[in-house]
């Protein structure tokens, strides 16, 4: 009997989950996705900078025998299974594997939505370029959150000649050890950018506003202040968390359908999601696979044992910083950084490409997922007013 598995998604978990799944004879894969490229959405600040164009042909990273669809689901149907497309059209599934990813949230700050530019997808990345390549040298540029992203822009761009300050909206890199951020703040100062720890409280074409009363000059603002994720789920009467994203139980299994498997950004296991970043996203794509595999078998899947070594953040090309962690992902003091951090930060960009390649031409060879995360979740889940299970 062949079973008919749709994957809604092809960033990291989506194309590991996908790739994975061949690993069982009688499966055929489906995979769903907007664009019909890959983006490397760790590279989208290199797009903007120039230095890259952060997509791969998913001919490089896709096992053979994967369907690849170019199209936007809007409609989960779960009753009947199937899902409907933007063209038209439905496509029906025996399971579906829900790895829409994230993107921009909807800024609440006055004409953020109208004057700044986001870039936490690829067709915004490519839109902000060519306004870059359009402005004057000197003209001022404002990167909103000091998140990675916006530490990674601002990098960027200052290492290319621009007048860059970041508005930190707060601390600098919340993540970072107190350590590993007195190096990044060096290092921005070295590039000129100028780091504000205050908000932002309005946007026009010419400016941005601040909380403490002053008008910061902008003739370009980027806004890379906090991620949404689609609502699909939410509109397909789906259940979700607060942001939206689907919630599920330690197997990755959506509360409301054991046919429904999340992966990536935009799954909520026991309403405690992970970091959004590929480093949980390709685990979190192989354990779905084998969570899918395991209920085609008639086994019990294995919960989440996820494990974190720390975050990559590039400084330019010249620079970076490899910021160690606990396995439970909280930053230790130890850190890489310099022209070393740059080499590591490159090294993970080109391997997280080679894991899903690797897993395309040998599925199931992917194991990070299996390493053990620590007793930390399972501490969480004890404090948890009710641990979710179906």
């Amino acid at each position: 009997m062949t079973e008919n598995v749709l994957v809604i998604g092809g960033g990291y978990a989506g194309v590991m989950a996908a790739n994975r799944l061949t690993r069982r004879d009688g499966v055929t894969v489906t995979l769903i996705n907007p664009r019909p490229t890959f983006v490397e959405r760790i590279r989208l600040h290199q797009l903007v900078g120039g230095s890259h164009d952060a997509v791969v042909d998913y001919r490089q990273i896709l096992a053979q025998g994967i369907r690849l669809v170019t199209d936007t689901v809007t409609r989960i149907d779960a009753a009947d299974r199937t899902v409907t497309l933007a063209t038209g059209g439905t496509v029906g599934y025996d399971y579906l594997i829900y790895a829409v990813g994230s993107g921009s949230a909807d800024p609440r700050v006055p004409g953020a939505a109208e004057f700044a530019y986001p870039i936490a997808g690829l067709e915004e990345a490519q839109r902000l370029r060519p306004v870059l390549d359009a402005a004057p040298a000197t003209a001022a540029v404002t990167i909103v959150g000091a998140g990675p992203t916006g530490i990674e822009t601002a990098a960027e761009l200052a290492e290319n000649g621009r007048r860059v300050t970041l508005v930190c909206g707060g601390v600098l890199g919340p993540y970072l050890h107190p350590r590993g951020r007195h190096s990044v703040s060096k290092r921005l100062s070295q590039l000129g950018v100028t780091v504000l720890e205050t908000k932002v409280t309005a946007v026009t074409h010419d400016a941005v506003q601040l909380n403490d009363g002053r008008t910061l000059p902008s003739d370009v603002t980027i806004w890379t202040a906090g991620f949404g994720v689609p609502d699909l789920a939410a509109r397909s009467g789906l259940s979700t968390d607060a942001l939206g994203r689907l919630r599920t139980d330690e197997t990755l299994t959506s509360v409301d359908d054991v046919h429904i498997v999340a992966a990536g950004d935009s799954a909520a296991p026991s309403d405690l999601p992970l970091r959004m970043s590929c480093q949980a996203a390709m685990p979190l794509g192989a354990r779905a696979a084998d969570t899918v595999l395991n209920r085609i078998a008639g086994e019990q899947p294995s919960t989440l044992n996820q494990v974190f070594a720390g975050q990559c953040i590039s400084l330019g090309r010249n620079a970076g910083i490899f910021q160690f962690a606990h396995r439970n992902d909280v930053a230790l003091w130890l850190h890489i950084d310099g022209r070393p951090g740059a080499k590591i930060k490159e090294f993970v960009c080109k391997g997280t490409v080679k894991q899903l390649a690797d897993e395309g031409r040998k599925p199931g060879s992917y194991n990070l997922h299996r390493v053990s995360g620590g007793a930390n979740r399972q501490q969480l889940l004890a404090k948890s007013p009710e641990k979710i299970t179906i």
